[in-house]
């Protein structure tokens, strides 16, 4: 490793551990820049303070894949650099800019995984930045980092299989759980069927959920849709409708998700082309089989490459780092490669039917209300959208940022990002790819303003 840039791996979830594994048993010496205190990322989060639970109360039937992984990652140490609760905050000239310890560090790096992971995708409903509602992930974290629930007596809502699963850890948790709600029609499920052939054992599994939640009077509702959710100073209940009826649960804490968004900001930053993904609804950097994106030496592991789950993370990290090995002319398993390649493949084919399973509700960005606040940051309400698409006759998406100031917040667009774009685009009658995508700028997640401005402090990272 001698006078050449380490390679830098961001994120240690699923994807970053095994892209770090592939590169470390070539000889080579990654840097891995982490967010969390602990490696696992999202789904494999590790508790902040050691408690009485066991990993299976933490982790289910994934359980023996967590402790594997973490037990993975604790073999390379002393073979890899390793920096948690880091923010890689910029990209620019073949640099990162990583916020470490109070301080921004700047590193040269000699390759780039970018296993940035997803986040939770909303639409505004009325009530949903009321204390006591949480997006699905962050339900999920507070009961696995924290061991603590975000209610007492509890209703998730939304669509996608974190919805289901999300719901069936508080269940097993112990907390009341008064009602699963589902955007999608019951109809829609039985597309899972066609799920069975490919990842059976996934399927089955969700089955298994369903039932218990059944089994524990939880209520299973499909097809809600004018969900508003109620209360003064906080969560006191949720109101929807099913066809013509109006429905009602008294409750004081509400998870909310509608399936999962890649995180594609650093990528934007380093300068990958992206292509539009009918089926993510989102704009996605490109990249080949392999995780080779448009610019040489920048790699995609994971979600953030295209919503795909916790295994295919596993596999396409560990394909990463063999591209990467193989385009610094190192051994990289071109059989192995295949077969990953392949399984990649198969599971590529099993989401196009969990997106026909649970759908996105397009319709609701047509029906939300002009007083739903869109952009916590700056406090604009789809109403101001839309007035101001029309005053101004814009369709795309940074031209509404310019007028409105939409994005121009502290999530960066992160959170209301894909909400506005759907808003704009049920108002202009265009489709959500023509109204374009948000600029990604730095920093991509707040800082202290004192960091951004300082000198960076240059590392060798050799």
């Amino acid at each position: 490793m001698s006078g050449r840039a380490q390679p830098l791996i961001i994120g240690a979830g699923p994807a970053g551990i095994r892209a770090a594994e592939a590169l470390v048993e070539a000889g080579l010496r990654p840097l891995v820049v982490d967010e969390a205190p602990a490696c696992g990322g999202q789904i494999y989060r590790q508790r902040l303070v050691p408690d009485e639970r066991s990993s299976v109360a933490l982790y289910g039937s994934e359980a023996p894949k967590a402790e594997r992984l973490h037990r993975d990652f604790a073999a390379l140490a002393g073979k890899l650099d390793y920096w948690p609760q880091a923010l890689l905050w910029n990209l620019r000239d073949g640099k990162a800019d990583i916020a470490v310890g109070g301080a921004s560090r700047q590193v040269a790096y000699d390759g780039l995984v970018l296993a940035t992971g997803a986040t939770d995708r909303v639409l505004p409903i009325p009530g949903w930045t009321l204390p006591g509602v949480f997006t699905l992930g962050g339900a999920q974290i507070a009961l696995k980092a924290q061991g603590c629930a975000i209610g007492s007596r509890v209703v998730f809502v939304g669509s996608g299989p974190l919805l289901y699963l999300v719901a069936w850890q508080y269940m097993k948790a112990g907390v009341s759980v008064a009602a699963v709600l589902d955007t999608a029609p019951f109809s829609a499920k039985f597309n899972l069927l066609r799920g069975l052939a490919l990842e059976p054992a996934v399927i089955l599994r969700g089955m298994r959920m369903t039932a218990e939640l059944r089994l524990k009077g939880v209520a299973l509702r499909y097809g809600v849709r004018d969900v508003r959710i109620e209360g003064e100073e906080r969560v006191g209940g949720i109101a929807w409708r099913e066809d013509i009826r109006e429905m009602h649960l008294a409750c004081d804490g509400v998870g909310y998700g509608l399936a999962l968004r890649p995180e594609t900001q650093l990528a934007d930053l380093a300068g990958c082309r992206f292509r539009f993904d009918a089926r993510d609804r989102a704009w996605l950097p490109e990249c080949d089989a392999a995780g080779r994106t448009s610019v040489p030496g920048v790699y995609l592991a994971g979600d953030g490459a295209g919503i795909a789950g916790a295994d295919a993370a596993e596999l396409a990290g560990e394909r990463a780092g063999l591209a990467l090995r193989q385009d610094r002319g190192l051994p990289h398993a071109p059989e192995r490669a295949a077969a990953i390649e392949r399984s990649l493949a198969r599971i590529g084919r099993f989401r196009d039917v969990l997106e026909l399973a649970f759908p996105f509700p397009a319709h609701w960005a047509r029906d939300m209300a002009d007083e739903t606040l869109v952009c916590r940051c700056e406090e604009i309400s789809a109403g101001e959208i839309r007035r101001a698409a029309a005053h101004f006759g814009t369709g795309e998406i940074n031209r509404l940022k310019a007028v409105s100031r939409i994005g121009m917040g502290r999530c960066q667009g992160r959170i209301c990002g894909s909400a506005a774009a759907e808003l704009l685009a049920a108002e202009t009658g265009r489709s959500v790819d023509a109204v374009g995508r948000l600029r990604s700028q730095a920093p991509i997640k707040p800082i202290p303003l004192t960091m951004a401005l300082a000198q960076p402090q240059a590392e060798a990272a050799e």
